[in-house]
């Protein structure tokens, strides 16, 4: 067949989609990081990261248009290269690696940032995190992103003390994963991903990116910043659980 037919597959990737495009445009990237976990109950985690390339590259298009004002270059700058580093690593790692070891890895340092978090709330005078940490969570974030299309939960690991209101959070994500994903074109071609029924597959998908993109912007400039980052904590812990789940499995 030239693309998925199973009824199964779409019952579970629509969800999805619609979810990462909340994600990608109000919430940065808590609840996103479920997609590919919640697709792979039809289809093999790298063939769902496969199929999302151009449903994100949409994503990614449609939040850089929303949030063009409101990005903090600054940061973007710093975080881009070690992401970059991310994706090198994770593309000459991807054959070799357990792709639900990795969900496994990634739950684990959700929940324990989520738990960090909760349990040694930061005061109002505490600093931002060193920039060596930020380094290494945006590589892992990038590694992460490349075997699975979770690189949220450890770049928000080291952003989200950051203070950035709603809508700048969201922005620099916006544009951070942008640059992101379409530097896992080559590397997923490479890997033999981007073939024609993985493709046909997406574009059935493409039309419910729109649709999740605007319902998260409609919400990301309407939210309270203590409501937002709650939320965010949320998608993290349910994404962690999840990701956990699997790997034990």
């Amino acid at each position: 067949m030239p693309l998925i037919t199973d009824p199964y597959f779409y019952a579970v990737s629509i969800p999805a989609v619609l979810l990462l495009g909340v994600s990608k445009s109000g919430f940065g990237a808590g609840f996103g990081s479920l997609a590919v976990p919640m697709m792979a109950l039809a289809v093999t985690v790298p063939q769902a990261a496969a199929i999302l390339m151009p449903v994100l590259l949409v994503m990614d298009l449609l939040g850089m248009a929303a949030f063009r004002k409101n990005v903090d270059r600054q940061l973007l700058r710093f975080l881009l290269p070690f992401g970059l580093i991310g994706i090198v690593i994770g593309a000459l790692l991807f054959k070799a690696l357990d792709a639900k070891v990795v969900a496994g890895i990634v739950g684990g340092f959700t929940l324990l940032f989520l738990a960090q978090r909760l349990l040694f709330p930061p005061r109002a005078d505490s600093p931002p995190p060193p920039k060596w940490v930020g380094a290494i969570l945006t590589a892992t974030s990038g590694f992460t992103s490349f075997i699975a299309h979770a690189g949220g939960p450890p770049i928000n690991a080291y952003v989200i003390p950051l203070r950035l209101s709603p809508v700048l959070f969201t922005g620099t994500m916006a544009f951070f994963f942008f640059f992101i994903n379409i530097s896992k074109w080559i590397p997923y071609a490479w890997l033999g991903l981007l073939d024609v029924r993985n493709m046909l597959t997406s574009l059935a998908l493409l039309p419910f990116a729109p649709i999740g993109v605007w319902v998260g912007v409609r919400i990301a400039h309407r939210i309270k910043p203590l409501l937002f980052y709650r939320l965010v904590y949320t998608g993290m812990f349910l994404t962690g659980i999840k990701l956990v789940w699997d790997a034990w499995r």
